[in-house]
């Protein structure tokens, strides 16, 4: 049996063997069979410690999927189960908004931090939730953040001005803004449905003319948001606008609407698989995963 080995399934193995060629272990891929009536049947490959890479966009078959191969490998042996999940599903749900509703996030939340020894996350969005520990339970988590990489591919020459659509942005703006050497600007966002909202700045929009600005958030989904602020900002002066975020979901062709709002470039992480995903997080996911390589432990008992 093999000590470690990083598995995905085939929609996500590009990015997958970029971090098995980065952490020098074999890549493989699980074999994930469909029945006629649309059960799923994994197939996965033994190893002590199996690494699995499973960022959880669209998530309801991969959930399922991720459920039915831990048991496999725990049943073929493996001592050790490491969930690499650049984006983590239904973290926003976290609370109950309206009655007859879920709590999304622990439900979630139990189905891995049971079955998973340790859970690795980009920028997971994280609102009334202190850090996952709380979302979890007892499995090891990490929070990696990917400013660094979006730093790298956004360019600082490109940039006068890092703006955050909202409140809750700051936390990715702000850090983005140092690495690139910017001022930040903030607007306040009051959302009247999925994708509407209304934003107004924090401060004098009068900076913005003339300025070369970088919008930046942790996940651009309608990307109404993201749109109102762009034309906000260009409505007043700004001589660019070009967006960064770390999970691209974009629905309902957000990015073509943003472009035809005028917003120059958009550029996403590849925790998401999408045509702007520009900035690798495989140098980054490696590092954090570089003490799963040493002698792995015998494997436990059932759960």
């Amino acid at each position: 049996m093999r000590p470690v080995s990083v598995q995905a399934f085939a929609d996500q193995a590009g990015v997958a063997q970029a971090l098995a060629t980065r952490l020098g272990v074999p890549f493989e891929i699980i074999d994930l069979h469909r029945f006629p009536d649309g059960e799923l049947l994994p197939r996965v490959s033994p190893a002590r410690t199996v690494i699995i890479y499973c960022s959880l966009d669209r998530p309801t078959e991969k959930l399922l999927a991720l459920m039915l191969s831990a048991d496999a490998w725990r049943r073929s042996g493996a001592g050790r189960l490491v969930l690499v999940s650049p984006y983590l599903c239904y973290m926003r749900q976290d609370a109950v908004f309206a009655p007859g509703e879920p709590l999304s996030r622990d439900v979630v939340g139990a189905l891995l931090g049971q079955r998973f020894d340790r859970i690795v996350a980009v920028d997971p969005h994280l609102h009334r939730t202190h850090g996952l520990g709380e979302v979890f339970g007892t499995a090891e988590t990490t929070t990696l953040s990917a400013t660094g990489v979006l730093a790298a591919a956004v360019g600082a020459d490109r940039v006068d001005l890092v703006v955050g659509p909202d409140a809750e942005s700051v936390n990715w703006a702000r850090p983005l803004a140092e690495r690139l050497g910017t001022k930040l600007l903030a607007f306040d966002k009051i959302r009247r449905g999925d994708d509407v909202v209304m934003l107004r700045p924090s401060a004098d929009m009068g900076s913005v003319a003339g300025q070369r600005v970088l919008l930046a958030d942790d996940v651009c989904s309608s990307g109404a948001t993201l749109l109102t602020a762009a034309r906000l900002l260009i409505n007043a002066g700004a001589a660019s606008v070009e967006v960064a975020v770390t999970h691209a979901l974009l629905a309902m062709d957000a990015v073509d609407r943003l472009r035809a709002a005028g917003v120059r470039r958009f550029i996403s992480s590849d925790s998401v698989l999408h045509p702007t995903a520009v900035a690798p997080l495989a140098p980054l996911l490696a590092e954090a995963l570089a003490d799963e390589l040493a002698e792995p432990k015998e494997a436990p008992p059932m759960r």
